[in-house]
């Protein structure tokens, strides 16, 4: 694989990592409610999701899913269900309002290991990733190409990931005070929770 064939690839992928999308929702709302620590342990999860279907759609597996469509049906909804129940509770943070309390509840019931599953199962249960990886990887490679290069583009797309991600951290940490003021925190669950809802429904509707 060429070098500007390889940037050509980074550079597309990077934008798509920008757009907002299932798991900038996922990793702001853990953030929300727990801090840069607990949007990192998201972040995990969903980073683990990324490789591992990265993986899958490198060895041929991901094709597998794709053409068995009960198998695909039955990820799709249960993405789009877990999506829905995420985006529930959102919007059930912005209804009630009631912050002091909520958090402390959140943090008791919170833990590292339940956000990295929330990540990991918000990712791994979107189909739409594993789609990604199908139509995009082998627009970049050739019949010469080895197994390595299909590696290499499909951990480049979750390495990338990754960084928009931390960054995204990064920006919610330093403007955490003015993030945590009671109608700013209404008005960020409300869009996180509404977009999350979209998301689901979006990936439910799709056929």
């Amino acid at each position: 694989m060429s070098l500007s064939t390889y940037a050509g690839f980074a550079a597309m992928m990077a934008f798509l990592a920008m757009m907002p999308g299932p798991d900038t929702m996922v990793v702001l709302k853990n953030a929300l409610t727990g801090g840069a620590r607990g949007g990192a342990w998201a972040c995990g999860g969903i980073t683990a999701a990324n490789f591992l279907q990265g993986t899958a759609a490198a060895l041929g597996l991901g094709a597998v899913l794709t053409r068995s469509q009960p198998v695909f049906e039955t990820v799709k909804w249960l993405g789009a269900a877990y999506l829905v129940f995420l985006g529930i509770q959102a919007l059930r943070g912005a209804w009630r309002g009631d912050y002091a309390a909520l958090d402390d509840v959140r943090r008791a019931r919170a833990t590292r290991g339940r956000r990295f599953r929330e990540g990991f199962l918000s990712n791994i249960t979107n189909p739409k990733v594993i789609v990604l990886y199908l139509s995009v990887l082998p627009q970049f490679l050739t019949p010469s190409s080895t197994f390595a290069d299909s590696l290499l583009l499909a951990y480049t797309v979750a390495a990338l990931g990754l960084v928009w991600q931390v960054l995204l951290l990064f920006f919610v940490h330093r403007v955490r005070g003015w993030l945590q003021r009671r109608r700013v925190r209404r008005v960020m669950d409300g869009v996180t929770g509404t977009a999350l809802l979209g998301f689901g429904a979006t990936l439910a509707l799709e056929s």
